[in-house]
């Protein structure tokens, strides 16, 4: 089988087989499901061949529609679509109560296949086509129960991510106004782009990645069934304005100082409101939703913090960041979204979402529990698990650089640090405010357990990712081809 097959492949067996769902729901539920997981599966599999092979691949069938597989696109492509099979996989039990199955699974795998055509693209056309699918698929995902406050909310995200994406296409065609061409393969890497096309480029990416003062969406989200928070939060949404930040950004084109400061002031704002509001917030979804928020600041803080200078201390700090940001959005898409499964769990069988009428559902859900705990402290960054090497990497090479800017993110570091304790102690700790629930499914608890103990082994065996990192931030800073 060929790179350039398997290519084709991860973008178009989960975007255009996605059709096929809802045909196959109506042979047989348990058809649609295996389908539904083979088509996710189907991109975590290429992605991992082209990653062995090493190679980066091209294909440009015609002009528009040109993808390219490197480094970067590869890790992205085996992160989303490794979290949303263990998603798909979860939500056979899960979403079995409901109506709206056919439709939940067609919009779920066109969803992972969008973003599989996002990462993959080499064009800003194509790459802008496959970013508005996500948003109506989202949209659609989020309004799942489809009572009035639903709709709302889910109409709430489709119009901020969309006007910002508008405003990201203004940039694009200023950008081919002064390039030529909207091809990232010919446009000069380091090429700086004037303030205003930043500012219209950075909004589409800022509102896609719910940072402030885009962010209020993403915990209105909530609303929506868990498992779609979860591929919201930890797989695939958010992510794509950081990985778009790292593709036009780090490997095109080169931020200017300004621009940099820019970035950076909105990333800690985002960080310590989002965090502020988390501390005080009693909506279990809505917590960990503004966690989110808090910790794609901290990504942003990796990607920008540091401007690449050839040799030197200079370079290793640049290498360090951009490394800390890509474990980052490794370690966070696995705690997240088990945090996320935990708390669709406790939801489903409790009813509630209010920590304030919860508590000692670690006698009744102990793997429930310790898989929320596992996660939890991978995301506070406590070794040995994942998360720890990840913001540590940040901080360190932000501190090298901006050590003011450093600072505040270690008080967003220590703000994690307690209002995740608040949750789990108010959750699974003390005494019972409220009826015991039992343990989820087996298959539901065997996810969260699944993505739990990914979390600890990412730490404990920490140098094969590291390994894969290091080798895409030297392509993606150009030292390397």
């Amino acid at each position: 089988m060929t790179d350039a097959l398997l290519l084709y492949l991860a973008v178009l067996v989960p975007t255009l087989g996605s059709a096929l769902l809802p045909l196959a729901g109506r042979i047989r539920p348990g058809l649609r499901n295996l389908l539904a997981l083979a088509m996710v599966l189907t991109p975590l599999v290429c992605s991992a061949l082209l990653l062995a092979g090493g190679q980066t691949v091209t294909v440009e069938p015609w002009s528009i529609f040109k993808l390219q597989a490197d480094k970067l696109a590869v890790f992205m492509a085996m992160i989303s679509s490794l979290i949303s099979a263990v998603i798909v996989l979860y939500s056979f039990h899960y979403i079995s109560h409901y109506e709206n199955q056919n439709e939940y699974y067609f919009m779920v795998v066109l969803f992972l296949g969008a973003m599989m055509g996002l990462v993959y693209s080499a064009h800003l056309l194509l790459l802008y086509v496959f970013w508005e699918i996500t948003a109506i698929t989202s949209w659609r995902l989020i309004g799942f129960f489809r009572s009035p406050k639903d709709v709302l909310r889910a109409d709430k995200s489709f119009l901020v991510t969309v006007a910002g994406a508008l405003a990201m296409l203004l940039g694009f065609i200023a950008i081919y106004t002064q390039t030529g061409t909207l091809d990232l393969t010919r446009i000069p890497q380091g090429t700086v782009l004037p303030n205003l096309v930043a500012l219209l480029v950075l909004a589409g990416i800022l509102s896609k990645s719910a940072t402030l003062p885009f962010h209020t969406w993403l915990p209105d989200a909530g609303v929506a069934p868990s498992p779609v928070t979860a591929l919201l939060h930890a797989a695939v949404l958010v992510k794509i304005g950081v990985y778009v930040f790292a593709r036009l950004f780090i490997v095109t084109f080169a931020l200017t100082a300004q621009q940099q400061d820019w970035v950076l002031l909105i990333a800690a704002a985002s960080a310590l409101v989002s965090a502020g509001a988390a501390m005080i917030d009693t909506d279990l979804k809505r917590i960990i939703a503004y966690s989110t928020v808090s910790q794609i600041a901290f990504i942003f803080l990796g990607f920008a913090a540091c401007p690449l200078v050839k040799g030197g201390a200079g370079q290793e700090a640049a290498i360090m960041g951009v490394g800390g940001a890509l474990l980052y959005i490794l370690m966070h898409g696995l705690a997240k979204g088990g945090l996320f499964l935990c708390a669709g769990i406790v939801e489903q069988n409790t009813h509630c979402k209010d920590i304030t009428r919860l508590g000692g559902l670690i006698k009744t859900m102990p793997v429930t529990a310790v898989a929320f705990l596992l996660c939890a402290l991978s995301v506070m960054g406590v070794p040995p698990l994942g998360g720890f090497f990840s913001k540590y990497m940040v901080i360190s090479a932000a501190a090298a650089e901006r050590p003011w800017i450093a600072a505040v993110f270690v008080v967003g570091a220590f703000m994690t640090i307690l209002y995740l304790f608040r949750v789990f102690t108010m959750v699974f700790l003390g005494q019972p405010r409220g009826e015991l629930a039992r343990e989820g499914s087996y298959l539901m608890v065997g996810c969260v357990a699944l993505l739990a103990v990914m979390s600890l082994a990412a730490g404990l065996l920490i140098n094969p990712p590291a390994e894969i990192v290091h080798a895409t931030v030297l392509q993606m800073l150009g030292i390397v081809q």
